[in-house]
């Protein structure tokens, strides 16, 4: 028999303006350590360097994790133009220099090319698994890797104004297993001067937002006291960007046991991914087929 996991049962979000120096695993952490929490988990990986919005879900939020992730996210980023890092940041060695600087004409018409559906290829150090093992792993052996390139929906690029001659800020706006690392270490060889991102920050996440963070600082400093639950989010909010329909009272119990329930779904295609409420409070994950609602994943209400 499993152990069971150590905790209380507590469900929602909390989004969190992660600092650098620290792995979006570390931030996980400290949350479950200052909520008490039994179950959490963050939707959406952020390099140790980056900062911003990381969203991480409490007990019954974790079932939304899956939909959070496959959510458009949007990033600001500074590149440093005449250097190639090996991993594509400002924490690598430098392998190539270049003393040539785009103009910001040339910029604006080369950054065209990233939007749309575009293939990427992952840095050689990502989390990107070879055989099994993590890409960053094998680099750090000192490997030679030939990631295979990844289809992105990239929806917006923007060029947001050029600091100096050496560096120049950009806003992305991409959908789910972008790598901003790879679209400054594309644009320097596209522009012939080499490039790498010096900073990142992640400004949303689907439907959360940097104005909505709040700070580790602050989390550790109410951790386990009644003042920290102020700081959740509910479950809810993660589900803003996905339909919903709506059931009777009713209907809770066979919702609770998986059972399918008549629903309004004029509205949702069928098949298509929604969630079901009722006063509105979420109960499941599911689809809808013909005026009838079937779940996948049901959340336990009594949380």
């Amino acid at each position: 028999m499993a152990p069971k996991r150590k905790g209380i049962n507590i469900s929602g979000w909390i989004i969190v303006d992660k600092p650098t120096g620290i792995t979006s695993t570390g931030v996980v952490n400290k949350i479950k350590w200052a909520f008490n929490a039994k179950k959490v988990g963050h939707a959406g990986t952020l390099d140790p360097d980056a900062t911003g919005v990381l969203p991480v879900a409490l007990g019954e939020a974790t079932k939304t994790i899956p939909y959070i992730m496959n959510e458009i996210k949007s990033y600001q980023f500074c590149v440093k133009f005449g250097e190639a890092t090996d991993t594509d940041d400002a924490t690598g060695k430098i392998i190539q220099t270049s003393s040539k600087r785009p103009n910001d004409d040339k910029i604006s018409t080369t950054l065209q090319k990233y939007i749309g559906l575009i293939k990427q290829t992952p840095p050689n150090f990502s989390a990107i698994k070879v055989n099994g093992v993590r890409a960053y792993d094998l680099a750090r052996r000192g490997l030679e890797l030939e990631l295979k390139p990844r289809s992105l929906l990239v929806k917006d690029l923007k060029f947001v104004e050029r600091t100096d001659d050496h560096h120049a800020l950009f806003q992305l706006t991409c959908g789910k297993g972008g790598y901003v690392r790879s679209i400054a270490r594309d644009l320097g060889k596209d522009l012939n001067c080499f490039a790498h991102v010096k900073w990142l920050r992640r400004i949303w996440a689907g439907p959360f937002a940097i104005e909505n963070c709040s700070t580790i600082d602050k989390i550790q400093e109410l951790q386990k006291s009644s003042k920290l639950l102020e700081l959740l989010q509910p479950l809810e909010l993660g589900l803003q960007n996905l339909p919903f329909v709506t059931c009777n009272v009713k209907d809770l119990s066979k919702i609770a046991n998986g059972r399918s329930v008549k629903v309004n779904s004029n509205n949702i295609d069928t098949g298509k991914k929604c969630w079901i409420q009722c006063d509105g409070r979420a109960l499941a994950l599911g689809t809808v087929d013909d005026g009838q609602f079937y779940p996948s994943r049901v959340f336990n209400t009594e949380n």
